[in-house]
């Protein structure tokens, strides 16, 4: 039992801490695209010059933005839901639906992980044409919150499993 509880601590870290790399990381994209986005527009209807880079750069942000802020809702317990259904189910049934969903969820983040992998492997000798950055970089959001999605599955698994609810 205090083997079980110390990974569970362990990976709880380990959820946190990447919860935090991933907001802050969140906040440093979201600051640099509405600058750059700002600063495009400033210099398009200003001094009538466009900065070429800035739509792709601002594109492959929200990307990056929309993957790993999924991440980030997901731990939050912010992502949508409806659940209804799942309200007025007594606490066994309620228990059992957590563990479906959330093995659902992790297949899917399992797929994630493995065809985002592929296709960044497909993709390993384009680059990019404004910012000349190969495109493997670009595409790899996809199996790396896809990777992370699996660490907070992992752990909002294991505390609905233990009766513990939301944390």
């Amino acid at each position: 039992m205090i083997r079980n509880d110390s990974a569970m601590n362990v990976l709880d870290t380990i959820s946190r801490r990447l919860n935090r790399w991933v907001e802050g990381s969140l906040f440093v994209m979201g600051f640099g695209m509405a600058a750059i986005v700002s600063a495009q527009v400033f210099s398009r209807y200003v001094l009538n010059h466009s900065i070429y880079w800035s739509e792709e750069l601002s594109r492959y942000l929200l990307v990056w933005l929309t993957f790993l802020g999924a991440s980030s809702a997901y731990r939050r317990g912010m992502h949508p839901g409806v659940d209804v259904l799942y309200a007025r189910m007594p606490p066994r049934l309620r228990k059992a639906a957590a563990v479906i969903v959330h093995a659902a969820s992790m297949l899917l983040f399992g797929v994630m992980i493995w065809y985002g992998c592929r296709f960044a492997y497909f993709v390993r000798l384009q680059i990019s044409p404004a910012l000349s950055l190969p495109k493997w970089i670009l595409f790899a959001v996809v199996p790396l919150s896809g990777a992370i999605l699996m660490v907070h599955a992992l752990v909002r698994l294991a505390r609905d499993v233990k009766g513990r609810g939301p944390g």
